[in-house]
């Protein structure tokens, strides 16, 4: 009997094993869910990108498109990650890569480098941003006629600027992102906006709050704004905490206001995809 049990616990322990090596780049199972996964080539000005593309194997037709944008520190895990759960939702989901090559920046100084030419020249991150958008829309998968973007810190600045210059977004939702950016304009924007702020983010001045909520009504513009208690910059991703010690940030993950933010997005989505 103790043979026995032992070599079912050789096996069990065998079967765990090899199922994490399993390749990120692979299908993921979750219950009825079925996770394709992928890194895909495109081009941007003569760049070359690395996007990342993720959706259910297991549901059948075209669905809506969700490009995600990163933070400043380029395709990490973290815009991964927020890709898969898009999936799992039901959304095809693709990462955009700002810099190219799938570069991340390894510090501050790093990312302000390599984020800084997007702000300076909102047209250009816009082109980068409708080059994801043209490699996603040649996907079957893809309801081409239901596209949404979100962006957390400097992407969520970034999908801002987009919708202000006329992507024909449905809609498109900003994590904690920079809120200073182009003016809104009314024959341009076509969006919904959802803009998902933390109470205390030290990085966006109550100056900008301000004077991106005038904008927005000045225009008649279709916008939420959620202030989420207590959280401050980058708050929905797990490894601020990390960051905020290594590069000493005010920056802190919230676990409420991550949740909190999350379910108005999909709240959100429920109502721009009809």
């Amino acid at each position: 009997m103790t043979a026995c049990l032992m070599a079912v616990t050789i096996l069990v322990s065998a079967c765990n094993n090899n199922a994490e090596k399993k390749s990120a780049d692979t299908d993921t199972k979750k219950d009825s869910v079925n996770i394709k996964d992928e890194t895909v080539m495109y081009s941007s000005d003569s760049s070359n990108m690395d996007g990342y593309i993720a959706y259910d194997t297991s549901k059948q037709g075209k669905r809506p498109v969700v490009l995600v944008l990163p933070e400043w520190w380029g395709l990490t895990d973290y815009p991964k990650m927020r890709a898969r759960k898009l999936a799992e939702l039901g959304y095809f989901a693709m990462v955009v890569d700002m810099y190219g090559n799938g570069k991340i920046a390894e510090n501050p100084t790093e990312a302000v480098n390599m984020s800084s030419p997007f702000y300076k020249n909102p047209q250009m991150a816009f082109q980068r941003i409708m080059a994801a958008e043209q490699k996603a829309k040649a996907y079957p998968q893809a309801d081409t006629s239901q596209i949404a973007a979100i962006g957390y810190c400097f992407g969520g600045g970034m999908v801002l600027n987009a919708a202000k210059l006329g992507a024909d977004f449905k809609g498109v939702v900003s994590f904690h992102g920079s809120l200073a950016g182009v003016p809104a304009q009314k024959d341009l924007l076509k969006a919904s906006v959802l803009v998902c702020h933390g109470e205390k983010d030290a990085f966006v001045s109550q100056k900008d709050v301000d004077a991106f909520k005038k904008s927005m009504d000045s225009i008649h513009a279709d916008f939420t704004f959620k202030v989420y208690p207590n959280a401050t910059h980058a708050f929905t991703n797990p490894d601020a905490n990390t960051y905020a010690t290594k590069f000493n940030m005010p920056i802190a993950y919230n676990p409420a206001a991550d949740s909190a933010s999350w379910k108005d997005m999909k709240t959100f989505f429920g109502k721009i995809f009809k």
